[in-house]
This record gives C-alpha cells, structure tokens and sequence, in this order.
C-alpha cells in the first residue's frame, strides 16, 4: 500500500527541518558520527581529501539500527570506508564504544583530551544535522562544532517505502529528542518552529512511535 500523502509531506518536513545546516568550514577534525549509514563515512572522506580538515575520528559502538547487523562496531566500520577511500590510515582515528550522539562528543573529547582542538566539523546522516550540533554544543563546549551531511533528497534517501519506515520513525524520536534532551541538559537548546511540531504529531498520530519516549 501507498504511502499517504500527507505522512510522506509531514516525514519530509521533519527531514528538510532537521537535516539544514550551514556550509562546512574548514577545522581541526572531522568527527564522523556512527550509524546505519555508510554515506556517512564517504562524505567524511571526501571532506578529508579536500582539505576540510587534517584528522577523521570515527566515532561508534553499536546503536539501535547496527545492534546485531553490524560485525564490528559502527565506528571500526566507518574507518575502514573511510581508509578504502584513500584517506590516509594514519589520518584515522576509532572510537567504538560510543552507543548515543552525546557519546560520539563525549568519548571522542576524552580519547583527544590534551591535544589543541578548537574546530570541528561533525559528519552524520542527514537527518542527524541538528541533534549532532545540539550534542556536539553541549558535551564538547570548548569546540566550535559545524555540521556536514551528504546531500540527499528525503525522495532518494531510501530505496525504497519499506526502507522509509524506520527512517521515519527514527526522525520522530529525534525530533522528540531534540526538546526532551536539551530539557534535561544533555543537548543545546534548538527551536523547533511550529510547523515541525504539528508534523511531529501527524506522524505519531499515524503510528510512528516506536521511538518515541512516553
């Protein structure tokens, strides 16, 4: 069965919403974020190989898409995309245990404790743009955190609408997060502008719950 209207426009409001962000700066590292996303890591590296930044940390344990899916943790993963892309191994940093976004920063700062990093450019699946700087903000304060994402269209993202369902319903519970964590002081605060919200709550009105707090 078709995709309704109205939930493909409320999903993609959410993603055009939550995947906006600035143009990449140049900084001292590149911080990809662990996912289901291989993207991910091949936009890190072809940030690298323009100069973007001198050092890659790929960040990742297992999450809830990778949990029992993945053979080794996202961040071990990702650089090894990232090295067969041509970014040198030694320009590679890992970070396997990371199992949220607050954990990818946090880890991550304490892995660099000591070293000069005062920018960073974090790379994550489209969707993942606000949340990562919201985290990003918050967990490692003492770097100036812009964000990168491939460039997909919410129509291209997946192959596919059975592939579409779980995004969805991971961009729900982030949007979620996205309120509920800077409440609680694990994230910066973002504004969420009120066609977003009346979106958010077409699509769990429409049973895209399963990552919804409640």
């Amino acid at each position: 069965m078709m995709m309704e209207k109205a939930v493909f426009q409320a999903a993609k409001c959410l993603y055009d919403f939550m995947s906006a962000c600035e143009p990449a700066e140049k900084a001292d590292l590149i911080l990809a974020l662990g996912s289901h996303d291989f993207r991910v890591p091949d936009h890190a590296a072809s940030l690298y190989l323009s100069g973007a930044a001198p050092l890659i940390v790929c960040t990742g344990g297992y999450g809830k898409m990778t949990e029992g899916a993945f053979p080794k943790p996202e961040g071990v993963l990702f650089a090894e995309r990232c090295a067969a892309r041509g970014v040198p191994p030694e320009a590679i940093l890992v970070e396997d245990r990371a199992a949220n976004t607050g954990e990818n920063f946090s880890l991550s700062r304490q892995m660099l404790r000591g070293k000069q990093i005062k920018s960073g450019l974090a790379v994550c699946k489209p969707y993942m743009a606000k949340r990562a700087w919201a985290a990003g903000t918050k967990q490692w304060p003492e770097v100036n955190w812009s964000v990168s994402v491939p460039k997909i269209p919410f129509s291209q993202y997946a192959p596919d609408e059975a592939a579409l369902i779980p995004e969805i319903e991971l961009m729900a519970g982030d949007l979620q997060r996205l309120i509920l964590y800077a409440e609680k002081g694990y994230q910066a605060p973002v504004p969420i502008p009120p066609e977003v919200e009346r979106a958010w709550h077409l699509l769990v009105k429409a049973g895209f719950t399963r990552y919804v707090i409640v």
